[in-house]
């Protein structure tokens, strides 16, 4: 037994559904989309300057001849990579589609990032004496890296009035059905006749 109205709801359920898909695949970062942004810049500025003594951001990612005489460690080199894959990389491309799943990957990769850029800053300052320290790119480039893993943590978590909207709809629509079912059954099975 079917209402006038169900029967036009149920029309545009797929609809309904398809958009709720659609909105719970993309982010909107709001205002932190720009502090993610001036991260990313910041940490691309970040390997044109010093990471430890002559040896730039560049050197250490390239491995070059200058980043071989400083003594550049592994996690240095890993922390740059890393850095520029999902600190730079996968951030501008969240940012750029606003896809749910790229947002992820690049908060995954930065927050990895973040704790390989504390080991290359320890390892820098644990360096044998004939090294030097880490240099004020490495430090600005770890500190950058764990502002955009910050805002990205908020921003993939923060949930959007549309999203939210959508689920209590469906949520609304499902107990509702559930409800009606129940009361159908028991007017169609009115039980054992004595």
């Amino acid at each position: 037994m079917t209402t006038p109205g169900n029967g036009e709801f149920d029309s545009f359920k797929g609809d309904i559904e398809a958009a709720e898909r659609r909105v719970a695949r993309e982010i909107d970062p709001g205002p932190r989309a720009l502090v993610i942004a001036i991260g990313v810049f910041v940490l691309l500025l970040s390997f044109v300057l010093p990471h430890t003594g002559g040896a730039k951001g560049l050197d250490v990612l390239i491995g070059s001849e200058a980043a071989i005489r400083e003594g550049i460690s592994l996690p240095s080199r890993v922390f740059t990579w890393l850095a520029l894959l999902f600190g730079v990389g996968f951030s501008m491309l969240a940012l750029l589609t606003r896809r749910w799943a790229l947002a992820w990957i690049a908060l995954a990769g930065s927050t990895v990032s973040s704790l390989l850029g504390l080991l290359a800053v320890w390892s820098r300052q644990t360096a044998p004496g004939d090294y030097p320290g880490p240099g004020i790119g490495l430090i600005v480039a770890w500190l950058a890296v764990i502002v955009v893993t910050y805002h990205w943590a908020r921003a993939v978590w923060a949930r959007t009035a549309l999203q939210l909207a959508a689920e209590e709809e469906r949520r609304r629509h499902v107990s509702e059905q559930q409800r009606k079912g129940l009361l159908e059954r028991f007017d169609e099975d009115p039980g054992p006749k004595d």
